[in-house]
């Protein structure tokens, strides 16, 4: 596939498991297209090659499969058409229902020991409208499955459904000496639908969370035009427009303050409650809400390029993703179906053959069908899946797929760079150690003139510190920059160079290892200065712990997870940030290349390894981790490369991404049992005839809406100090 191109469709006429996997197999088996289905979001994230198959002939191959489907529309047309959807299927319901009544009260009065029969004409005339008008659904999915080569619920429920009603015709039109089940055919179809109304008004639930996020964005932005503030709406906004945030309003847009300072409520993005200081040149970003000052802003950042429209994005991609687990409900489903309709019809064979009782036989079949539609098979794993990504942004962790979220509660290794992650990533300059023979000033201006040309945090430090003391800036030729070692270059046609004290000793400069070693015990880095040769001095520089590493660390461990710190900066330094952190066991002296191959050579002891980083360094290494994850304050490539995005960049957020994935895999375990354990007992019960029909659909029904039900308790998960 030389130029793919990806979309997703908003897929409609989805039953059960059975339905979005046969869907999925139908698109993949197209030529360069891969697919995946989510029965829980309803959405068909498509790969294609358009050179082989266009859109139209994407959403074809998907009616020919028995389903409609539309690109995607903005949330809240998709939201209004859902709701159309779902005032028509509460009116079939009712009409069902009311249809229904006669037959179900006449049934009740039978079990209550009230021989009361409504005439046989009459029941024909209830049963008939809802078993071929408003069940014409079960039969339509049915045909289109079965002309697929699969089945799937609509099968079962129209297999039993019609055994139930033409065996009713037949003793009506043959004067058979038999009793009639209309009531039992339109009492189970009226029970499938309710069921259906439930599960979709719990489904609706679990992407309040993404449905809260677009709501967020305000509608209107004050903008100034011509010289004078206009009101417009957000979507017209422009990159490099001039716009006003008074007290109280949301930020529309991504942009950079001008004029002003105020304090901004970012937690809609970070999770962070209290409130950041804004003010010239720092960023603010949209639908976060501005304090008690007047903001104005220069847009960076419109409609679909926010961070907020890119939180949204990630959302829905994790939503729609598949999680390993997953595989194993689709496989089962797939399965499922015949099977169910093979035991249903030795179900039948035995009791005709055995017993002698052809209605018996004919009913306990009916009974077999209807427990075991797989419904809450199928809802088990997106629907928590759906639930855990959307709380999970709203705690300021953006998870990119499924398969992260599953696999992050089986870490037993977590490898932390130390830059960035472990410390705020902001080193400041504490010592100026010049040699003996040269002053502070002189030690300055070349380390500065040298560090003008690298974006390190050590080079940005020193830059920082000489911009404060006014520090005189030499041009400088040949730059070189050895990754992870240090710098050189001419100045004033004097070969200079700045790095760590080992790029100094391969240089030839002689050093003071002691002197170093107590500065690298403090926990400083030491930057080596000299020029031609001769050792002009020291540069200690620091970089603090982020204020709650230590807490996460502990946390992280007492999780029964092992932690690793990684850095290139020295062994003496990196063990005195180690002991800071609580940190027993750490790499020093690891350089950006080799970052990588230190992940692996954890995953060899087939242990689960995670990575944490933020740097462009870090990249690599993030790949090549089972979960990774980044600093939202790191690099664009590092955020990129990671599984997970920590908006917080703060530790404590890994935590809260482990402990979300534990919980969210125990309730899609949960949810498989309660599944798995509903049909393993329904099934012989049924079989054994002990389950009428009516209790089993009505069963059935409850079986998705408690799958989903407790799938909606993961909202009740809470992060650390929330």
């Amino acid at each position: 596939m030389n130029n793919p191109v990806h979309t997703d469709l908003q897929v409609t006429g989805m039953h059960c498991a059975a339905c979005s996997t046969r869907l999925e197999k139908a698109l993949c088996q197209l030529p360069d297209v891969k697919a995946s289905v989510s029965i829980a979001t309803e959405k068909a994230h498509i790969e294609y090659d358009p050179d082989k198959i266009t859109l139209a002939g994407l959403i074809k191959t998907i009616q020919d499969t028995g389903y409609d489907a539309h690109p995607l529309r903005d949330f809240a047309a998709e939201k209004q058409l859902r709701a159309d959807a779902l005032h028509d299927e509460k009116i079939r319901f009712s009409i069902s229902a009311l249809l229904t009544a006669p037959l179900l009260i006449q049934m009740l009065l039978m079990f209550a020991g009230f021989h009361f029969m409504l005439p046989a004409w009459l029941q024909f005339l209830l049963a008939t409208p809802v078993q071929f008008w408003i069940g014409r659904r079960f039969y339509e999915g049915s045909f289109s499955a079965l002309r697929g080569g699969t089945a799937n619920m609509d099968v079962l429920v129209a297999l039993g459904t019609s055994a139930a009603y033409f065996f009713s015709c037949a003793v009506i039109l043959f004067g058979l000496n038999q009793a009639l089940y209309f009531e039992a055919s339109a009492t189970l179809i009226t029970l499938v639908l309710l069921g259906k109304l439930l599960e979709a008004r719990a489904k609706s639930k679990t992407s309040s969370a993404l449905e809260a996020l677009i709501n967020l964005q305000p509608k209107m932005a004050h903008v100034e035009r011509d010289g004078e503030i206009q009101e417009l709406a957000v979507e017209q906004m422009l990159v490099e427009d001039v716009f006003q945030v008074k007290p109280g309003e949301s930020v529309p847009v991504d942009g950079v303050v001008m004029e002003g300072t105020s304090s901004v409520d970012e937690s809609m993005l970070t999770g962070e409650s209290l409130p950041q200081n804004k003010q010239v040149d720092d960023k603010v970003y949209a639908a976060t809400t501005n304090g008690q000052g007047l903001l104005k802003c220069r847009a960076l950042a419109v409609g679909a390029h926010t961070q907020l429209a890119a939180i949204i994005r990630l959302v829905e991609k994790a939503q729609s993703s598949k999680a390993a687990i997953q595989k194993l409900a689709d496989r089962i489903s797939a399965i499922f179906v015949p099977a169910v309709v093979g035991i249903a019809l030795v179900t039948f064979a035995a009791w005709w053959m055995l017993a002698g009782n052809f209605s018996a036989a004919l009913i306990n079949a009916v009974a077999v069908l209807v427990i075991s539609c797989p419904c809450a098979l199928g809802l088990a794993t997106p629907t928590a899946l759906v639930v855990a990504t959307g709380r999970a942004a709203q705690a300021g962790i953006l998870i990119k797929d499924a398969n992260a979220l599953e696999r992050a509660h089986k870490l037993s290794v977590l490898l932390l760079d130390k830059t960035g992650t472990l410390t705020t990533g902001k080193p400041s300059v504490t010592d100026l150690l010049p040699a003996t023979g040269f002053n502070d000033a002189e030690l300055l201006t070349t380390a500065s003139s040298l560090a003008l040309g690298s974006t390190h945090p050590l080079s940005l430090a020193i830059t920082d510190y000489a911009k404060a003391h006014q520090t005189a800036i030499h041009p400088i030729a040949h730059f070189s920059e050895s990754a992870g070692m240090g710098l050189r270059a001419e100045i004033n046609g004097k070969v200079c160079l700045s790095g760590s004290p080992a790029f100094a000793i391969q240089q030839g400069i002689a050093i003071e290892e002691q002197r170093i070693l107590q500065l690298q015990e403090q926990g400083k880095s030491v930057i080596t200065i000299a020029n031609d040769a001769t050792l002009l001095g020291y540069i200690a520089i620091a970089d603090q712990l982020r204020a709650n590493s230590r807490e996460a660390v502990k946390k992280l461990q007492g999780m029964g997870i092992r932690v690793v710190m990684i850095s290139g900066d020295n062994q003496a330094t990196v063990g005195a940030i180690a002991k800071q952190a609580g940190i027993s066991e750490f790499r020093a002296e690891v350089l950006p290349q080799d970052k990588a191959a230190l992940v692996q050579s954890f995953k060899t002891n087939e242990q689960m390894v995670g990575m944490i980083g933020d740097g462009i360094n870090d990249a690599p290494a993030l790949a090549a981790a089972d979960v990774s994850f980044a600093m939202r304050s790191g690099s664009d490539i590092a955020i990129e490369a990671a599984d997970i995005t920590l908006m917080k960049s703060d530790l404590m957020s890994v935590v809260d991404a482990i402990s979300l994935s534990r919980a969210t895999l125990a309730k899609i375990r949960q949810n498989l049992f309660f599944a798995f354990g509903y049909n393993v007992l329904g099934i012989p019960l049924a079989a054994a005839g002990m389950l009428n029909p009516v209790i089993a659909g009505a069963a059935m029904a409850l079986s998705s809406v408690s799958v989903v039900s407790n799938a909606l308790l993961l909202k009740r998960w809470k992060p650390y100090r929330a």
